[in-house]
């Protein structure tokens, strides 16, 4: 696939998600406007610091040092394609977030990760395979995959916090 047919695809593929996510989101928020007004339960617990700052770093940091240096410096313009995709939708994700959340104070704003985060799951996986094995990625390529673990994980790490985010409560044994 040649670059402009990778961009075309990428744009396409993200803007069809961005548009269903979106609309979604907004149906959803429609059927639940009754809901109280949404609001993170606080104090929030003291890993919550220690793995946000680690999503920051591994997430956002690295991955931008490496599409400046990859994708710019060392002119991979497959790399900053995929990369430049991933921070794209990663941006709209944040976007959603505090539309929903400090906009709207819907409890929609519980629902956008589980609707992203599997979409970049598959950004990251579908960047693998757009680098395709070019020795010269390989670092690329693992950035990829820790990626994928790290977000894998988030994910799953949002779904043991959905009690406390809907403040169910807890009987004592």
């Amino acid at each position: 696939m040649t670059s402009v047919n990778t961009n075309l695809y990428l744009v396409l593929e993200n803007l069809g998600f961005f548009i269903v996510a979106t609309g979604f989101t907004a149906i959803v928020g429609w059927a639940w406007r009754k809901a109280k007004p949404f609001t993170i339960p606080e104090p929030l617990p003291g890993w919550f610091k220690i793995w946000f700052g680690t999503v920051q770093v591994i997430g956002v940091l690295v991955p931008l040092v490496v599409m400046l240096l990859w994708g710019v410096w060392w002119n991979h313009s497959t790399v900053l394609i995929v990369l430049a995709s991933y921070f794209l939708m990663l941006g709209l994700q944040i976007l959603s977030e505090i539309i929903t959340l400090k906009q709207f104070q819907s409890v929609v704003w519980v629902m956008v990760p589980y609707l992203y985060l599997p979409y970049r799951l598959w950004q990251l996986y579908e960047g693998l395979t757009i680098l395709n094995s070019d020795s010269e990625l390989m670092w690329v390529r693992t950035l990829l995959i820790v990626e994928i673990v790290l977000w894998t994980g988030n994910y799953l790490l949002d779904l043991a916090q959905l009690p406390r985010l809907f403040r169910w409560e807890v009987k004592e044994g």
